[in-house]
């Protein structure tokens, strides 16, 4: 075993790796055409370099001709896979220079194809055996040269032509790193080989054929830049899997699913999250009608009615509908789609994406309710004031009316008599005064602007105790004269409906009422040891007072928790920041 017959299947074995390593990756990749003419060409290449070790064995004339006519065949394939490369590649050059050099190959190759070889030599006579270093030897052919071989070597010039006008062309566009190290790599070893081999074919040089060595080095390089586009490609991959995680798990808070609509096809691509959004299964087919299927049967004419409008109209697909999951429940569904048309104008692929809107429309459901609750609210409040107003105020100043029209036309004859009337008449008058202030100060306790919450509630507990028979403890500690406007009435009408549910709801003849404060926030606690109720089915907004009270403490920043139980009594407190920010609307 010598150098020789060690560094040749080297070669050969590196060119069979490369050629392996880029058909796995041509056959994965997209575009697939320059990995595989590279995978190519490296089988070539390790085709010659078997056949060079041959050439360099063979001991006979009829075994060197019948070696060197295939080496110049697969050299000549060589040459073409390489412009075939620098064709697909560089996607540039003067491509008439690489069909010129691929003819004037193939034209010299008929030759070969003659029952005698007779491309490089017209005869050969003997063989001589070369010692070179190494202990190594290799065979030289003695005979009559071809001198017609001057065509095969010019096509390999014209090649050579192309692939460095190509690389040119390319450095002036840009990529100039590949047009160095691709282009100039193939140009100077092509020129190289065939300098190499034309002067050992002429026996100016006795040295064995180096083209495989050349060619291992045009593959070096080739593989090289290709390597570097893996390599982008995959950190390219790398990053879309890292946006495309970042997008599902924005979609799955979202609880949003993105699909396409092939519509040729009539076949439906949703991510997992989709899937459990329209409650289908993971293997499941989707298509147009299955999605129809789903839909609830009152909007089913209308979600196909517009998807027709959005594909013939070239508008956009908005629609909101209800969908029967597969437990028998229903889901709101709101769904965002663009149509994208071909160049002739028809429509092949509809993108959107479903989302789950059903808390969404269960809110809106909730504030119309509530909204018709407080409009009835609001309605009753005032048909209670005009009953007020007109069957107690109305009624008794008209009777006074009468009263002292008729005091005016039969006066008492005695000072006294008139004495005692009149003063009948102006207790009367102060009762209904007191009774008009009392209204009034239910609409709005002007109490609570002249002398602050503190007194204004302390009054509002010993009214509402003294009306009806309650006892109410109330307690307060370094709660400042001046709050907030928003707070202190925020804080006057929790305390007006908690005591007013404790006389009408829970039964106890005592309740307690605690204002204290600290730097940062004013804290209410009310109180009472009544029947209490369930909170858990108070919760879902059933009762219009205690919706009340949240909506007032959410309108100042502030926090409410309603605490009771049947048979336990009720706590409400509430916390309210002192200093309330400049948006907090006023209750």
């Amino acid at each position: 075993m010598t150098w020789i017959t060690v560094l040749w299947p080297m070669v050969t074995g590196a060119c069979i790796a490369l050629g392996l390593i880029h058909i796995r990756i041509g056959l994965r990749t997209r575009p697939m055409a320059a990995h595989l003419l590279l995978a190519f060409t490296a089988f070539v290449f390790a085709t010659f370099s078997g056949l060079e070790l041959s050439l360099m064995l063979a001991r006979s004339p009829a075994r060197y001709l019948a070696i060197l006519r295939w080496s110049d065949i697969v050299g000549a394939v060589g040459a073409m896979s390489l412009a075939a490369f620098v064709w697909v590649f560089f996607e540039t050059g003067r491509k008439w220079l690489a069909l010129l050099g691929s003819g004037l190959l193939l034209c010299s190759l008929t030759l070969n194809m003659l029952p005698e070889p007779k491309l490089v030599y017209l005869d050969v006579t003997a063989i001589r055996t070369v010692d070179t270093f190494g202990g190594a030897s290799y065979a030289v052919a003695e005979g009559t040269r071809d001198p017609l071989v001057v065509v095969y070597y010019l096509g390999v010039l014209m090649i050579a032509a192309f692939v460095a006008d190509a690389a040119v062309t390319l450095w002036r566009q840009g990529p100039q790193r590949r047009a160095a190290l691709v282009g100039g790599t193939i140009t100077f070893f092509i020129l190289a080989a065939g300098v190499q081999t034309s002067l050992v074919d002429a026996g100016v040089i006795a040295t064995p054929y180096l083209v495989s060595f050349f060619y291992l080095a045009i593959l070096v390089a080739m593989g090289i830049d290709l390597s570097d586009e893996v390599v982008q490609a995959s950190r390219l991959a790398y990053s879309l899997i890292e946006s495309e995680q970042r997008l599902e798990l924005a979609a799955d808070a979202a609880h949003l699913g993105p699909w396409v609509w092939d519509i040729d096809r009539d076949e439906i691509w949703t991510t997992p999250q989709g899937r459990a959004l329209f409650g289908f299964a993971e293997a499941e087919r989707l298509d147009h009608h299955r999605i129809l299927a789903v839909a609830h049967p009152h909007d089913r004419e209308s979600v196909q009615q517009a998807v027709a409008e959005s594909l013939l109209a070239d508008a956009d697909y908005e629609r909101e509908f209800r969908i029967v999951l597969p437990d028998g429940g229903r889901r709101w569904i709101a769904v965002r789609g663009r149509v994208e048309r071909d160049k002739a104008g028809r429509a092949v692929r509809v993108r959107g994406v479903a989302m789950d809107i059903t808390r969404r429309k269960d809110a809106e459901r909730a504030v119309r309710s509530l909204s018709g609750r407080l409009i009835g609210a609001q309605e009753a409040e005032k048909t209670r004031l005009a009953r007020e107003l007109h069957d107690d105020f109305n009624q008794r100043l008209a009777l006074l009316a009468v009263e002292l029209e008729m005091f005016g036309q039969k006066p008492p004859t005695a000072s006294t008599a008139i004495t005692g009337r009149m003063q009948e008449f102006s207790a009367r008058v102060k009762e209904m005064s007191s009774a008009m202030h009392r209204l009034s100060h239910d609409l709005h306790p002007a109490k609570l602007e002249q002398l602050g919450l503190v007194t204004a509630v302390g009054g509002l507990c010993r009214e509402v105790g003294a009306a009806h028979k309650i006892k109410i403890e109330f307690e307060t500690h370094d709660v400042p004269r001046t709050l907030p406007d928003g707070a202190a009435l925020c804080l006057y009408r929790v305390v007006q409906e908690g005591l007013q549910n404790v006389v009408r709801h829970s039964g106890a003849d005592r309740a307690k009422v605690e204002l204290t404060a600290n730097e940062n926030e004013v804290c209410l606690v009310l109180s009472d040891q009544g029947c209490g109720f369930d909170d858990a089915k108070m919760t879902g907004g059933s009762s219009l007072g205690l919706v009340s009270m949240r909506e007032r403490v959410r309108l100042v920043q502030g926090h409410i928790a309603v605490q009771s139980r049947r048979g336990e009594g009720t706590r409400i407190q509430v916390q309210v920041p002192l200093c309330l920010p400049a948006e907090a609307g006023q209750p």
